[in-house]
């Protein structure tokens, strides 16, 4: 049998610790790393390429949303399992959509967790049935380009923000001042319905207007 290398992205120690020890048990199952933030988890992916990752939504800094489309975005045939404590639609969806290949509740069995962790790494998606029926409904739907909104203007801020650049220094490129790129950010941040300027980068990568 094939050791599955796993890495948890959870920020609670006590939790982290708890499924370590968990999965370690199982034959089969190896975790080799772990990270209790986004910005570490999306490090530790593409650094340690494990077999499954598993994601916590809500983290400190970059949220596992963001930290999953990040992840996607650099290394498409991530394999990301989204664990959480939150039966929302808007996190089902937004987990899917960002490349999630499985869902799961906090409070699945943990022989539930270690098949499903098998089946995503057998190349199936698995989301629990209760939530599957909405999510199926929801990626029925037409996807529209969340970037279309942008002014010419924005979408030149917006690369700029994705590469790494600071106001001052977009400001000098652009050859305009530092209190415009700010109302250019806020607007763009408005707009694509993100909270800072990593989930900016992270959605104009997903959309082709930035790279890496």
């Amino acid at each position: 049998m094939a050791m599955i290398r796993i890495l948890l992205v959870e920020d609670q120690t006590l939790m982290r610790q708890g499924l370590k020890t968990i999965l370690d048990l199982e034959p089969g199952l190896k975790v080799v790393g772990e990270a209790g933030d986004g910005e570490m988890g999306v490090r530790l992916a593409l650094e340690l390429r494990p077999d499954i990752i598993l994601m916590d939504v809500q983290l400190p800094g970059q949220g596992g949303v963001e930290a999953t489309a990040a992840i996607g975005a650099a290394w498409p045939e991530a394999k990301v399992i989204i664990l959480t404590t939150f039966d929302r639609d808007d996190y089902v969806f937004r987990g899917i959509r960002a490349g999630a290949l499985g869902y799961l509740l906090k409070d699945t069995p943990a022989d539930t967790l270690i098949e499903t962790i098998r089946r995503v790494h057998a190349g199936e998606v698995f989301i629990q049935p209760q939530i599957a029926s909405r999510a199926l409904r929801e990626l029925a739907q037409p996807q529209t380009n969340p970037l279309t909104p942008l002014s010419e203007r924005e979408r030149e801020v917006l690369v700029l923000l994705a590469q790494g650049s600071s106001n001052r220094e977009i400001a000098d490129r652009l050859v305009i001042t530092e209190g415009t790129v700010k109302t250019h950010v806020s607007n763009i941040l408005a707009k694509l319905q993100a909270e800072n300027r990593t989930q900016a980068a992270n959605i104009a990568r997903r959309y082709g207007l930035a790279q890496e």
